[in-house]
């Protein structure tokens, strides 16, 4: 059973200022969700899942979804504000104008997903070893299996030099995910590393495993995922901004003893399109990947 790649690609880009999900970055008009995609192949995924705004679907198809389509078996379904609410909840919801955040994005791709399953952001870069322990891992496993996984990164290895980032901070026993603390401002400072959390400074050591949001699970993880969701939408509809995170509802499935999280790790070093000036790091750490051997000039055969 090949397990499923999902993309969490809905996001806004607000930081960024355009659709990052979709710009070219590699030798072939390449995306970033490219070299994530050809990754995941090679790795034994059978199938992707790209999660979008309605909005972006013409340029998606244009820009990527079709030639990552026309290598590997490849879907995708839209995430908007009024996904998986009632009229009722709409109405509660008011003038919030962004979709519910990462959980509320897997539950609109649920019905898509027949296998284990692993979730990216569209726009970090993962490394080809994180996807092959993740893709060992989710095809060793029973479609029900309570034991899911993810691959935790060295904070320091994580950090931008254009600005602040989010990071979840985990906590690790016995090889399992303990728990993961999302810190949405962590920052260079001089030399150090700062996080501001609860209105707090702290300084970070930049050595703590933090979470890049690239998760496995079963399909038993949807039991989970829609308890949160249920809850999330009794106390938070009517808040413009807060988000039900899927970093959060993983922490649920430990905490509630509802199932384990094995914790694998990767030394790699990530690089990413949060901000403008992200766009040409990205293009040359491609670049070198390319020239070293580690992809190929032309990534994909069609």
């Amino acid at each position: 059973m090949k397990p499923t790649l999902v993309v969490l690609a809905a996001g806004m880009g607000s930081r960024y200022g355009g659709v990052k999900q979709i710009d070219a970055v590699g030798k072939n008009g390449e995306c970033l969700l490219d070299f994530s995609a050809y990754d995941a192949r090679k790795a034994g995924f059978g199938k992707v899942v790209f999660i979008i705004r309605p909005d972006i679907e013409k340029d998606f198809r244009e820009r990527l979804f079709d030639r990552v389509a026309a290598n590997m078996d490849a879907e995708y379904v839209f995430q908007t504000k009024e996904s998986l609410l009632t009229q009722e909840e709409i109405a509660r919801a008011g003038e919030r104008t962004k979709p519910w955040g990462t959980l509320h994005a897997v539950l609109c791709a649920e019905k898509a997903i027949k296998t284990p399953f692993a979730v990216i952001n569209s726009d970090d870069y993962y490394g080809a070893e994180a996807f092959e322990t993740l893709g060992k891992h989710l095809a060793s496993i029973p479609a029900d299996s309570p034991e899911h996984a993810m691959v935790g990164y060295v904070l320091g290895n994580t950090m931008s030099k254009s600005g602040s980032v989010s990071r979840g901070i985990c906590t690790v026993k016995d090889g399992f995910m303990d728990s993961i603390v999302e810190n949405t401002k962590i920052y260079y400072e001089g030399d150090g590393i700062v996080t501001e959390l609860n209105g707090e400074k702290k300084n970070l050591t930049g050595k703590e495993w933090v979470s890049m949001n690239f998760f496995g699970f079963s399909l038993k993880a949807f039991e989970t995922f829609h308890k949160y969701w249920d809850e999330f939408k009794k106390t938070s509809l009517g808040e413009p901004k807060t988000e039900a995170l899927l970093p959060v509802a993983a922490s649920d499935i430990a905490n509630k003893k509802e199932g384990c999280i094995k914790f694998y790790t990767s030394t790699e070093n990530w690089f990413g399109m949060t901000y403008p000036e992200d766009r040409e790091i990205v293009k040359q750490e491609i670049a070198n990947k390319i020239s070293s051997g580690y992809y190929p000039e032309k990534l994909w055969e069609k």
